[in-house]
């Protein structure tokens, strides 16, 4: 092989390699912004669930009493 087949091989895997992680990165982007969405999701939703805990606890004095373990413990 000459020098120049030497260099554009080189070049040919070069720009395989890099076509690969910028298709790489992209896919990690995707998912990155997809499990944003959901804990942002998953955030509003516990958000809701603490809303409702505070208005049943207000509607029955206060917040459940804690119960003693059982007598094994």
């Amino acid at each position: 092989m000459s020098d120049t087949e030497l260099l554009s091989a080189r070049i040919d895997k070069l720009e395989m390699h890099a076509a690969h992680q910028e298709q790489m990165i992209e896919d990690l982007q995707k998912v990155v912004a997809d499990q944003w969405s959901e804990i942002e999701r998953l955030t509003r939703k516990l958000a809701a669930q603490g809303v409702r805990l505070e208005a049943v606890e207000e509607r029955t004095d206060g917040p459940a009493p804690v119960e003693p373990p059982p007598p094994h413990y």
